[in-house]
């Protein structure tokens, strides 16, 4: 016997039973493991197409929330996303494939549909319910950046135009100088007449007399016409 028992029955108090503990939330890794589970059960042509699609409809918008999810808190936007991933989901494809996949995807249940169009219509009003959940998550980060931007305004003065066109001068970009026109009174040269053919110019260079100075003729090598050969004196002649 415990010493607290002891004391309860000598005062006629009953012991309090401990108060039971409450499992932990799951943390980001174990929704994103229940998500990779989810994709497994549709996998391989367990379902038809219809059903496949908006399952990866609402796996995709879901995966996109997790790491925001610290934008809402313990709100019950929060929860919505924690649910869908641990019970919602898996619960409406597992209802499904309990069932004979002819007799669920023929067979009237509920005011005239089947087990396939009762699940297309849940998994349908999940996909809208995590759109809606993954917007306000981003326009959370949204007004965040407002804010931010707000305080810089006051704080460091006037801001950007943010990207709107503004017409004629503004202090960043002065009008332009206007050109100053010619003055008609100053002569300026004409450019050449393309069709004029430009002649070359030779230089001369003045002949130096010594070049064109004729040297002594020889007679031995004269061209003229040959006369009468004479002998030498001495030898017959006169």
């Amino acid at each position: 016997m415990a010493l607290g028992d002891f004391f309860a029955r000598l005062t006629g108090r009953k012991e309090e039973p401990e108060p039971a503990l409450l499992p932990a939330p799951p943390t980001n890794d174990d929704l994103l493991a229940a998500l990779v589970r989810v994709e497994q059960l549709v996998a391989g042509g367990a379902v038809p197409a219809v059903v496949a699609s908006r399952v990866g409809r609402v796996v995709r918008v879901v995966r996109e929330t997790i790491p925001r999810l610290g934008n809402l808190g313990g709100s019950a936007q929060a929860y919505s996303v924690m649910a869908t991933c641990t019970d919602y989901l898996p619960d409406a494809i597992g209802g499904y494939l309990r069932l004979p996949r002819q007799w669920a995807d023929t067979r009237p249940v509920d005011r005239g549909k089947t087990s396939l169009m009762i699940l297309i219509d849940q998994l349908d009003l999940l996909a809208a319910t995590m759109d809606k959940v993954y917007d306000a998550v981003n326009r959370a980060d949204a007004a965040a950046l407002i804010t931010h931007g707000r305080f810089l305004q006051e704080k460091f003065g006037t801001p950007s135009t943010g990207g709107t066109l503004t017409l004629g001068p503004t202090p960043s970009t002065p009008p332009p100088t206007p050109a100053t026109p010619p003055d008609p009174h100053t002569t300026t040269a004409a450019p050449p007449d393309p069709h004029t053919t430009a002649t070359p110019h030779t230089s001369t260079s003045p002949t130096h007399p010594s070049s064109t100075s004729p040297g002594p003729t020889n007679p031995s090598t004269s061209t003229g016409p040959a006369g009468p050969l004479a002998p030498p004196p001495g030898r017959g002649g006169s």
